[in-house]
C-alpha cells in the first residue's frame, strides 16, 4: 500500500465514521422547544461539529491503523475473500 492509497483509505474510513457519529447526541429544535422561524422542527439546536470531527479523527485513525496492518502484513488477501474461485489459477 502506497502513501496515496493509504491516504485514500483513511479518508474513506474518516467519512464513513463521521456519518455514523453525526446523529449521536443530537437535540432537535422541536425537542428543545426553540424552533427558529424558517427552519424545520427536526433541525439540530446545537450540532457540535468540531467536537464530533475530533472524535471521528481518533476513531478513524484506530480503524485505519488496523486495516493498514492487515493489508501490509498480508493477513487477509484478495484471494482469501474470493468466494467464486476466480483467482485460483491462471487463465488460458
Amino acid at each position: 500500500m502506497g502513501p496515496v492509497s493509504g491516504l485514500v483509505l483513511y479518508l474513506v474510513v474518516w467519512f464513513m465514521t463521521f456519518f455514523c457519529v453525526l446523529p449521536i447526541r443530537i437535540t432537535t429544535q422541536g425537542e428543545a422547544g426553540t424552533t427558529v422561524d424558517g427552519t424545520h422542527h427536526g433541525s439540530p439546536e446545537r450540532h457540535h461539529l468540531k467536537k464530533k470531527a475530533w472524535i471521528t479523527t481518533g476513531i478513524a485513525f484506530v480503524i485505519w491503523a488496523i486495516l493498514a496492518y492487515i493489508i501490509l502484513t498480508g493477513t487477509i488477501t484478495v484471494r482469501d475473500i474470493d468466494m467464486f474461485g476466480t483467482m485460483s489459477g491462471a487463465r488460458n
